[in-house]
């Protein structure tokens, strides 16, 4: 707990002072602006997500994965919350190339952020094949064993985006570090271990992957937060 309001507290360090040129002061607004999309794009996918999840009939978090509410009806929905998650990703993504000038990450974790985000406009337009009972009247088991093209392409790229963030998150790692913030650093390293270790286990648990890859959006948001209401030009 001592160390959780520590990471907390270290949030709120840094505030911009007084003596701030006028100019300036518009460019970290707009700064601020992009990252704050970063930061609410994944509590708003994983809200909308876990929403449909408990009112769509058939869905069950432990059987079915959170792409297929793309999947019948009321698809469309999740399909929209797809591109704006995506969305904001990517502008939170130009956010974080305006505010981390120089040393680890400056260049490479705008360019993984935003291949993350490209994965969930992926995600938006190839859809999740149905199963395990979803949508309603979908059989338990699938009647063939192979992906469709399109299931194919929304898992691949689904995989790729969130290896992308997991390097994002080693990577901003090494920038807390280098600033002596070490439980920064030590949560960024253990997370992709965790996130990958999600996708490991999804063959047998579908709640696991759900998991894992909910971690990674909330700590996208708490690292983006941490710029967010920094000093956005300079760390």
């Amino acid at each position: 707990m001592h160390a959780a309001r520590e990471m907390v507290s270290e949030l709120f360090d840094g505030i911009r002072g007084p003596g701030v040129s006028t100019d300036q002061t518009k460019a970290d607004g707009v700064t601020r602006l992009l990252l704050n999309c970063g930061v609410i794009a994944g509590p708003l996918f994983l809200a909308v997500g876990v929403v449909q999840g408990l009112t769509r009939e058939g869905f069950d978090f432990t059987r079915n994965a959170i792409s297929q509410l793309s999947l019948g009806d009321l698809g469309w929905i999740q399909v929209i919350n797809f591109v704006i998650a995506g969305t904001l990703i990517i502008a939170g993504a130009i956010g974080l190339r305006r505010a981390l000038h120089g040393g680890p990450g400056a260049t490479w974790v705008p360019r993984l952020v935003t291949a993350f985000g490209i994965s969930f406009l992926v995600s938006a337009v190839f859809a999740a094949d149905p199963g395990a009972g979803f949508p309603v009247d979908t059989p338990e088991d699938p009647t063939t064993p192979t992906l469709s093209t399109h299931g194919a392409v929304h898992m691949f790229g689904g995989m790729i985006g969130y290896l992308a963030l997991c390097a994002a998150f080693i990577v901003f790692a090494r920038r807390f570090s280098a600033q002596g913030r070490r439980r920064w650093a030590l949560a960024s390293r253990i997370v992709p271990v965790v996130v990958i270790a999600g996708f490991v286990g999804s063959s047998a648990s579908v709640l696991v992957f759900f998991m894992g890859a909910a971690l990674g959006l909330v700590w996208l948001t708490a690292t983006t937060a941490r710029l967010a209401i920094t000093t956005p030009t300079r760390w």
